[in-house]
């Protein structure tokens, strides 16, 4: 459902992402981990055809991102860091403009808005203007509107940032519900949330690939401890890029 072949990316001359390339498939969560600075935003940002590759190719349930960026976009949600919301609006009329963006029928907007209000559970400010949010509400919001028009691929970097731990547990659940049908990269500082989401993980340093496997094998590895799996990983990686 989603192909990465060589994308690549330099910004002044500093390689951000280099020659990476994974495939995902239905039903699988991928942990995307990395330090800051590891090239995970401006891979997601380029799977999303927001930013444009130097080399490399995304392809979105084959559709490629460069060639066919509508027919791609079509069929991804992606919740950027930090997600712009238009703050004059109120949720519900910048939810029900995202589903009219995406080319909803009008007999099937209210429907789809209805849903995601529902699965995000924003329906207690749903009249509200979005500036008068709180950075949790705003985030779920935000989240609400990369699903509206039930993508097949969802791209979120840090999905439950700034939620409290009622609704990121909301915010899991909502995942688990989903996942079956859809391919779901997930960017997130939190290793507790890999191991509460994810069937799959990859490291990357420096913007290449470091490991690519399950949570569990990975944390077998390491006495059961996904953190220190992630923190040798990392070290070991700025090691080799030092000698080298």
């Amino acid at each position: 459902m989603l192909e990465l072949d060589a994308l690549s990316k330099s910004f002044s001359g500093r390689t951000v992402v280099s020659a990476l390339s994974f495939g995902l498939e239905r039903g699988e969560v991928l942990g995307f981990l990395g330090q800051n600075g590891a090239g995970k935003s401006t891979t997601m940002r380029m799977i999303a055809g927001v930013l444009e590759p130097d080399s490399g190719e995304a392809r979105i349930l084959g559709q490629s991102i460069l060639e066919s960026r509508q027919l791609a976009q079509a069929q991804l949600g992606y919740l950027p860091e930090g997600a712009p919301l238009y703050e004059d609006m109120t949720a519900l009329a910048f939810l029900n403009f995202l589903a009219q963006a995406h080319g909803l029928p009008r007999a099937q907007r209210g429907q789809a808005v209805d849903r995601v209000i529902a699965d995000t559970r924003i329906a207690d400010v749903i009249t509200q203007p979005l500036a008068t949010l709180s950075k949790g509400f705003r985030r779920r919001v935000a989240l609400a509107g990369a699903l509206v028009h039930d993508p097949k691929v969802l791209i979120l970097d840090e999905p439950t940032d700034g939620l409290d731990p009622i609704q990121k547990r909301a915010v899991r659940a909502l995942i688990a519900h989903m996942a079956p049908d859809k391919a779901i990269v997930i960017s997130t500082h939190s290793l507790e949330e890999v191991h509460a989401m994810c069937s799959r993980v990859i490291l990357i340093d420096k913007g290449q690939k470091v490991i690519d496997d399950t949570p569990a094998q990975l944390a077998a590895q390491y006495e059961g401890d996904l953190e220190s799996a992630f923190f040798e990983l990392s070290q070991s990686a700025e090691q080799r890029g030092a000698v080298g």
